[in-house]
């Protein structure tokens, strides 16, 4: 194969491991695209060009990681994961670890570790690499690596999100939670919701958003009731979508264009944990964005512009 054809070959592996390591998918898209570069100005050919590709993006996804955390402390309200709509690596064989670890519950907790410890993990854990393509992609001996691993496992371990196994359950649920939403009947979706529900969005100062997360069964029900049906009578529309890999739904202004996206994490028959991503810096790869401002100002005044 030309060097071109390798790349295409290997590019969804080096877009998925980008972003578990990143949480973007603006900025794992660069980290592949600059892969590519580098691959294309080496004038040596790699033993193994997918040992060289991966190193090549997991090290620059390092370095984008490091500086990316000085811009997420300072962050405005809670930071989120970009949205993934669907992630171009497959393995049957390991389907169901590939969606857990993409899920925004488990890229929360990967935001935990250090750049280094993050890498490590998702190279060994997710991906299997072996420790030896482990220690060349982060610069790190193997007893180094090992620790690293060890490490990343046990944070992770501590805060382990835990999802409905069931595919087919959680879908029927998720069904009948949107079908709720849509009719704002909030004793329905009262009865959908865990106890100790939580409800985080993610407006990054740009956007309108929650102060804070709302939690409970009760507060959460009747801010999704009273709220979606305003929108609705704006015209503002969602359709299911799987996010993250989980159950989820993307909504759109008039216009057709995004207005923000919100994912569900479901467990013993009830939804977890709400989160939305409404910040319009995370939503351009899921189509044109709406403005969300405007949005805001007819809901406030309850009639169209």
């Amino acid at each position: 194969m030309s060097r071109t054809e390798e790349f295409q070959e290997l590019r969804p592996l080096l877009f998925s491991i980008a972003y578990r390591i990143l949480g973007s998918v603006g900025e794992a898209e660069d980290a592949v695209q600059e892969t590519w570069l580098r691959y294309e100005a080496t004038a040596t050919e790699p033993r193994s060009v997918k040992a060289y590709l991966s190193t090549t993006v997991t090290r620059i996804a390092i370095d984008v990681l490091r500086s990316a955390r000085v811009r997420r402390e300072e962050y405005v309200g809670a930071w989120l994961p970009e949205p993934l709509l669907d992630d171009p690596y497959a393995d049957p064989e390991r389907a169901a670890e590939l969606a857990e670890s993409v899920s925004m519950a488990a890229l929360l907790l990967l935001e935990r570790l250090s750049p280094l410890e993050r890498a490590a993990f998702v190279l060994r854990e997710v991906f299997d690499f072996g420790f030896p393509e482990v220690a060349a992609a982060v610069g790190r001996s193997e007893a180094a690596c090992r620790q690293l691993v060890s490490r990343a496992r046990r944070h992770m371990a501590a805060g382990r999100p835990r999802f409905e196994a069931d595919r087919e359950e959680r879908e029927k649920l998720a069904s009948r939670f949107f079908e709720a939403l849509r009719e704002g009947d909030v004793d329905g979706l009262r009865g959908l919701l865990a106890a100790d529900v939580s409800m985080v969005g993610d407006g990054g100062g740009k956007a309108p958003q929650l102060a804070r997360a709302v939690t409970g069964a009760q507060n959460v029900a009747r801010l999704l009731g009273s709220v979606f049906p305003r929108m609705a009578r704006i015209e503002v529309t969602f359709e299911p979508h799987e996010l993250n890999g989980q159950p989820g739904a993307i909504f759109y202004d008039r216009d057709g264009k995004v207005l923000h996206t919100l994912a569900l994490d479901i467990l013993d028959g009830r939804v977890q944990t709400i989160r939305t991503v409404i910040n319009p810096e995370k939503l351009g790869h899921v189509g044109l964005v709406a403005d969300a401002w405007a949005i805001h100002r007819e809901v406030q005044a309850g009639r169209p512009s």
